[in-house]
């Protein structure tokens, strides 16, 4: 699977081809008709050429007369989003001609920064808008997401946070790029709200790197599907509790899916059990 890195090298690059372009290429119209009619290129609007590789996501930005944009992008490229399902673009004022928009799009009215036949809309530009689009803790563990895939650095995060109103900036202060994931983003967000000590990524001897260590005892492991669903992983994870168990740690697991959705509930079960530490 790309990295996000790969990812955006790949679609932030992506351009239309015009049919001059293609002509200069050595195609007659006849052959670039001819190449859309089998599929072999793309048409998704007219005199705009895309190959037929091109992300989908593109395409369907690219039908509307606009770019892919803000959180539509982002997922694109690998990087955490909370939860949106609706197509986001972006468009240049002033754009006329263009087809009818369906409900699950939202378009995002503003100068493009990037090449004229970009297909997908300026990282920085769509970074700043998935923070005007997400709540405060989704947009936190987005742009944590895109820093620790190394997508962006500190002065792109200056950037981002300059075109942001002035109430929105102080999420610059709860970033943390040593987060790996989304759900681990959110909660670190939560464990600021228990008053609790917390580390991030703390390597054990004899257990290796968990996510949190929390007042010094409570080891917190932020579960997914996706990277602890077949047999294998999960006799690692047993063993490395059991292991941590043996030094002193208690471990728990809550799921990605409890602390997306039901953040309510992890609060107060993780504040239960953190007012029971072991006795010394």
């Amino acid at each position: 699977m790309p990295t996000p890195r790969e990812r955006a090298a790949e679609l932030l690059s992506a351009t239309f081809m015009s049919r001059a372009s293609l002509r200069r290429e050595g195609m007659t119209g006849r052959a670039i008709t001819e190449a859309v009619r089998r599929g072999w290129i793309l048409r998704p609007r007219r005199g705009r050429y895309l190959p037929t590789t091109t992300d989908a996501a593109l395409v369907d930005a690219a039908t509307l007369g606009a770019r892919l944009d803000c959180v539509s992008l982002l997922t694109a490229l690998g990087v955490f989003v909370l939860d949106d399902t609706r197509l986001h673009v972006q468009l240049d004022h002033g754009a006329s001609r263009l087809p009818v928009r369906p409900s699950l799009v939202v378009a995002h009215w503003r100068p493009r920064c990037g090449a004229r036949d970009a297909v997908a809309a300026d990282l920085i530009e769509a970074l700043a808008q998935s923070c005007r689009c997400q709540s405060p803790r989704a947009a936190v563990a987005t742009l944590d997401s895109a820093w620790h895939h190394r997508l962006i650095g500190g002065d792109d995060l200056a950037q981002i946070f300059a075109r942001l109103p002035r109430r929105v900036r102080r999420l610059g202060g709860l970033l943390d790029r040593r987060c790996e994931s989304g759900p681990e983003s959110l909660m670190r967000l939560l464990l600021r709200t228990l008053g609790c000590r917390f580390d991030v990524q703390v390597p054990i001897e004899g257990v290796g790197r968990v996510d949190f260590v929390v007042d010094g005892w409570l080891i917190i492991e932020c579960d997914s599907k996706e990277h602890h669903e077949d047999w294998a992983a999960q006799k690692r994870d047993r063993r490395r509790d059991l292991a941590a168990a043996a030094l002193g740690y208690t471990t728990v697991r809550p799921l990605a899916e409890d602390i997306m959705y039901r953040r309510d509930t992890v609060r107060r079960q993780v504040a239960a059990v953190l007012a029971h530490p072991p006795r010394r």
